[in-house]
Formats: structure tokens, C-alpha cells, sequence
């Protein structure tokens, strides 16, 4: 019997129409254009705008843009939505069940995964379960964020780098060789007190004296968190390659959480790869958590050919940390956006 791979047959992916510069925020807090480029890479981040809009909105529209490639793929045939997000538009219901309802999978159960920015990678590797096994085989795996929602723009330590956007991946079975090889997923839960939300949990409940205290925004000690990233991350993608038997030149492309540039220039040099094969959009889009790596794999989606080694990798908040070597399955040039 062939082995099942879940192999990513189409891409989609949205960011809001709404641009924040840095010059903007040089009218915001007290930072310079130079400081944030010299410093993340960032030259400007999307913003939702817009009364009710939530991370779902955003979703549903790379969910619409995925389908639109693929014709053949009707929205009743999805059997399952996996949403990785940390700014869901509700506590409950699932974002997962908002996206389902609003883009039409009638046929598809869904829920969510909160893994910080490493959730897309443990929501990926989550749904190819389903394919491998044979249970399913339409799976769409979602990354969307709202970054926007959670920031405290008076804090230039963390209002520079976020932004919003979305990305959707489908997954379908492959017997050929080519989709999700291997998967390194690592979690450390001691990290949450470098990098987490004050308030809102349980352990937290909101009340008029954290939103006061602005306990509901992103807090991160930039520099710890920093330095696991670039270590963490870095390590597990090369135990990726190592574990595979990959070479610097079997590696078509990294596809590197966007956070920051000089974590993403780490990786790539712990890897021997040049530029040309680290895919970058973070100087466009900024940090969309949960979004990054699938709105990569949309921007960089015609340059894709069939056969491809591709490693994602990325780092976040908990702190998670995962690498994915992935065999692209199809010539994107021929599916397009």
C-alpha cells in the first residue's frame, strides 16, 4: 500500500487594504523610520479597519481566494477548517465555526489552534493527520491574525512590528511522494513570562481596573525573546534538514516566520542558504503572527515547482517552535493568483 502525504494544492491568502507606515508611526510614539528598519526590516503593516471586523473577515477572504483556484473544489466538498489564531473574533464560538458559516463549508466541522506565531505550523501539521490516515480529504488549514486588536500603540517596543492579514493552505491526499514529509513541533510553557497577554483569561478575568492598566495588549521583553528565537528557531531547522538527509542545495526555499528580519538572516545562515532562497514579505506586511507563513507561500506561490523541498520554520510566544519539510506538489506558475 502507497503512503498518504498531505500535499498543499492550493494557496490563498489576504491582507487588508489599510497601510501603516513607518512614517505614520513616527507621528504615534517616539520611534524613526531607520530605528524600525535597521532593527525588524519593517517598512510598513496592514491594519483592518473597519466596525465588527475580526479576524474571520480576513480568513474568509484567502478561504474565498484558495477556492477560486481551484475550481473543481466546491466549498461543500471542505470536510474540515482548522484555524490557527491568537486574536479569535470571540472567547467562543470557534473562529474556526464563523469562518465555515460565512464562506459556505457547510460540510466541514471546524475549531481552532492557539499556538502564538507557531500556530499555523502546529495547525498544519494537525491537519495532515487527518489526510495521512485517510479520514479526510479536503482539509483547509487557515493562519489569520488581528494583530491590530491586542497592540498598544503608546508602546513603540511592540506597535512597530505587528500587523494583520491571513493565508489559507488546502490539503489533499498525495501518493507521489510530494506534501508533508516531517514536522519538528517544540513547546517551553516557562517562555509565557517573556511573552503572553496580561489579562483577559481565566487566570486574569477583565475587569475595568486591567483595561486601566492596558493588561489587554501584547506584552514582550524584546530581547529574551529575541534570543531564544534566533536560537530555537534556527535549531530546528536544521535538525530538519539533518533528519532528512538535506543538504544546503536540496533546499529550494525557507520559508521563515516573519518577525523580524535578523532572526529570519540567523536561520538562513544556520542553514547555508543565500537570500535568494529565504522567502521575505515581512518589510511589506510586518509580523502577522499567525499569517506570515501562509501569506509567504501566497506571495511566493508562482515561483513554486513541482518537487521543491521547502522548509517552514518559525518561533512564538509560550514559547512554541516548530520546523515542516514539505515536497511542493504542484508548479504554482500554472495555478497563479
Amino acid at each position: 500500500m502507497q503512503k498518504i502525504h498531505a500535499a498543499i494544492t492550493a494557496v490563498g491568502g489576504y491582507v487588508p487594504e489599510y497601510i501603516l507606515t513607518n512614517q505614520e508611526l513616527e507621528t504615534m510614539v517616539d520611534t524613526t523610520d531607520e530605528w524600525i528598519i535597521s532593527r525588524t526590516g519593517i517598512k510598513e503593516r496592514r491594519i483592518l479597519k473597519g466596525e465588527g471586523k475580526g479576524s474571520s473577515d480576513m480568513a474568509v477572504e484567502a478561504v474565498k481566494r484558495l477556492l477560486a483556484k481551484r475550481p473543481d473544489v466546491k466549498p461543500e466538498d471542505i470536510e474540515l477548517l482548522i484555524c490557527a489564531t491568537t486574536t479569535p473574533d470571540f472567547q467562543f464560538p470557534a473562529t474556526a465555526n464563523v469562518i465555515t458559516d460565512k464562506a459556505g463549508l457547510h460540510n466541514a466541522f471546524g475549531y481552532d489552534v492557539n499556538a502564538a506565531c507557531s500556530g499555523f505550523l502546529y495547525a498544519l501539521n494537525t491537519g495532515a493527520q487527518f489526510i495521512e490516515t485517510g479520514r479526510h480529504k479536503k482539509v483547509i488549514v487557515v493562519g489569520v491574525d488581528k494583530m491590530s486588536s491586542i497592540l498598544n500603540y503608546e508602546d513603540r517596543a511592540t506597535c512597530i512590528i505587528f500587523g494583520d492579514g491571513a493565508g489559507a493552505v488546502l490539503l489533499e491526499p498525495d501518493t507521489e511522494g510530494y506534501g508533508i514529509i516531517d514536522g519538528v513541533l517544540k513547546s517551553d510553557g516557562a517562555g509565557r513570562a517573556h511573552l503572553h497577554q496580561k489579562a483577559g483569561g481565566s487566570v486574569k478575568p477583565a475587569t475595568m481596573e486591567t483595561v486601566m492598566n492596558k493588561e489587554h495588549y501584547v506584552y514582550q521583553e524584546g530581547q529574551t525573546v529575541f534570543k531564544f528565537a534566533v536560537k530555537n528557531m534556527a535549531d530546528v531547522a536544521a535538525q530538519i534538514m539533518e533528519r532528512n538527509n538535506l543538504t544546503s542545495d536540496d533546499v529550494a526555499w525557507l520559508v521563515p516566520h516573519q518577525a523580524n528580519k535578523r532572526i529570519i538572516d540567523a536561520t538562513s545562515e544556520r542553514m547555508g542558504l543565500p537570500e535568494e532562497k529565504v522567502m521575505l514579505n515581512i518589510q511589506r506586511y510586518g509580523n502577522t503572527t499567525n499569517g506570515t507563513l501562509p501569506l509567504c507561500l501566497w506571495d511566493y506561490e508562482k515561483q513554486l515547482k513541482k518537487g521543491d523541498n521547502i522548509v517552514l520554520a518559525a518561533f512564538g510566544g509560550g514559547f512554541t517552535w516548530g520546523a515542516t519539510y514539505i515536497k511542493w506538489a504542484y508548479d504554482g506558475e500554472k495555478i497563479g493568483k
